[in-house]
């Protein structure tokens, strides 16, 4: 009885163990640390019209 229950507990925590590290792995994906995108820089050049008297 001892051995079953402890298959039945490892089972329980591979699963547990693969499922949190699904989401952590989802959460890194999102946030694009593992997408490997490069974020563009845009070079943006704003100009005032000169005053005029």
């Amino acid at each position: 009885m001892s051995e079953e229950n402890s298959t039945g507990s490892n089972l329980i925590w591979a699963v547990t163990l693969i499922i949190i590290v699904a989401i952590l792995a989802g959460a890194l994906y999102y946030s694009g640390f593992l997408s490997g995108n490069k974020k563009q820089e845009v070079d943006v050049e704003i100009k005032v019209p000169a005053a005029t008297r």
